[in-house]
């Protein structure tokens, strides 16, 4: 079985600027390279998992949405990072889906698709519902970053810079 690690993509992946859903408008937040390289050597898989509103309110499209996550996928492959698969919620929330975090249909299909060991996986968001598909879906560790409250995450960081200083100079929280 498959550890992985389980990221949110706003707030995580890039600065949340508010529906993010333009090349120009994404920003990679300072750290994440090198954060996501601390799993990668620990041989964690990489999954996006991210609800995206924007496209069932209607401030942008599906196709926007899936030229900026090619665009972020190129990027990201520059650096050595490679991403398994990016799953998105479209709906707005009151659609009451099963696939809007904490809904735990994204993970459910990335389950169903890979052998992963959820015993052995992290999810890192910014916002609560991030922290709670973890626990619907026995993610058995998290990170929360930023200045909001989040509760019941195993770790909190401000930032993912500082998170990632955090987990290389304790390597050992990452098995």
């Amino acid at each position: 079985m498959q550890k992985a690690l389980f990221l949110d993509r706003d707030g995580i992946i890039n600065i949340d600027h508010g529906y993010v859903s333009k090349i120009e408008n994404f920003e990679f937040t300072e750290g994440i390279f090198d954060f996501l390289h601390l799993f990668i050597k620990k041989g964690y898989a990489l999954f996006i998992v991210t609800n995206q509103s924007g496209i069932g309110r209607g401030y942008y499209s599906q196709e926007d949405f899936d030229t900026l996550t090619l665009w972020m996928l190129s990027a990201l492959k520059k650096q050595n990072i490679h991403i398994e698969s990016v799953e998105h919620c479209y709906h707005a929330p009151e659609m009451n889906c099963s696939c809007r975090k904490p809904a735990t249909g994204m993970v459910d299909k990335i389950v169903k698709n890979h052998d992963i060991d959820l015993d052995n996986s992290w999810m890192i968001g910014d916002k609560q519902s991030d922290i709670d598909l973890a626990h619907n879906t026995t993610i058995m560790h998290t990170i929360a970053i930023g200045k909001n409250r989040i509760q019941k995450s195993e770790y909190s960081f401000l930032t993912i810079l500082e998170c990632q200083l955090y987990l290389e100079a304790n390597q050992g929280k990452i098995k």
